[in-house]
């Protein structure tokens, strides 16, 4: 994971002022915070994580119907 250093806060920094964390992800999309000096936490918009879930069923389907159709021969002998 590439993190863009603009990101980054620190754990005291962001319990202490919050709303600079908020402004963060608003403007880059994601923040970073950091606790002894190692990214420890992902702050990102709900809508993001939705959106994350959503390409990950789509992967499974897209898997799913891929091993299927290679498969098939054998899912029919199976079936039987």
């Amino acid at each position: 994971m590439i993190i863009n250093t603009k990101t980054l806060v620190s754990i005291t920094e962001a319990n202490q002022n919050f709303s600079k964390v908020a402004r963060l992800v608003d403007e880059n999309g994601i923040a970073v915070v950091m606790k002894n000096n190692v990214p420890r936490y992902v702050i990102m918009e709900f809508s993001q994580i939705e959106q994350e879930e959503i390409a990950e069923q789509e992967d499974v389907m897209t898997l799913s119907k891929r091993f299927i159709n290679k498969n098939r021969e054998a899912y029919e002998a199976l079936a039987k």
